[in-house]
């Protein structure tokens, strides 16, 4: 059962190295990040499950001790998925350390290495970005009975068309649906995130939509409240960090 969640944003700038000059413009981010872990920490799950979107989702989950990288960024910078060995139990493909971590576990991974993170063992799910509602729920489903105390670090942006210098460049759309999506996750909304737009979320770019129904679907049953700790777009990026407990 689905006993806590955060949800973080993931771009690669969320690490000081990557970000360079630009490192302080998401200290507030990374702060709210690191308060909503201190939620999943809080909470003693069996299993901690790191979702985030994927080009190429895996088949099962990433196990722990999965490796993930940042040296495309041109920073000497690796990570691993959660402490120690990995984890018992389904390992998708193969071993740890055969298949790299996309980069939303990535930037999952680094955020639990930053807060030193020592508790569940912890195992990830690459979920594809194209991936329908109904099948996203039902796999928030399925992980919620993984364990007795399931908490879950959800990565994914909302929209990417917030300014005219965005990647998605400026689309009147982007504002509203981050609006909702801020909304449906500061309240714990399970009815709203369900029904964000699938094909709106494509066009504005927004990562987040299916990690975020697969969160909803893993929280059916549990009546956890939400809290909203960040919600800007830097970047014309729509950022979000959310918990629930």
């Amino acid at each position: 059962m689905l006993v806590a969640a955060a949800v973080c944003p993931c771009p690669p700038l969320l690490v000081p190295e990557v970000a360079a000059g630009a490192a302080p413009e998401l200290d507030t981010a990374r702060a709210a990040c690191a308060d909503a872990l201190g939620v999943l920490a809080a909470a003693r799950p069996d299993l901690l499950l790191v979702v985030g979107p994927a080009e190429r989702p895996g088949r099962g989950v990433f196990p722990q001790g999965s490796r993930g990288t940042f040296r495309g960024y041109g920073v000497g910078i690796d990570v691993h998925l959660g402490a120690g060995p990995p984890a018992g139990g389904r390992t998708g493909d193969g071993a740890a350390g055969e298949r790299e971590l996309p980069g939303s576990l990535a930037v999952g991974a680094w955020l639990l290495e930053r807060a030193g993170w020592a508790g569940a063992p912890v195992e990830a799910l690459g979920v594809g970005e194209p991936l329908e509602a109904d099948r996203c729920v039902a796999t928030g489903r399925e992980l919620a009975g993984r364990a007795a105390r399931v908490a879950m670090l959800v990565m994914g942006d909302a929209s990417a068309c917030r300014t005219l210098k965005a990647p998605g460049y400026l689309d009147e759309r982007a504002a509203p649906f981050d609006a909702e999506a801020a909304r449906a996750l500061g309240t714990a909304d399970l009815a709203a995130i369900k029904d964000l737009d699938t094909g709106l979320a494509f066009r504005l770019k927004a990562s987040g939509r299916a990690p975020w129904q697969v969160l909803a679907g893993a929280a059916e049953g549990a009546g956890l409240a939400g809290a909203l700790l960040y919600d800007d777009a830097p970047y014309g990026v729509g950022y979000l960090v959310a918990t629930w407990s």
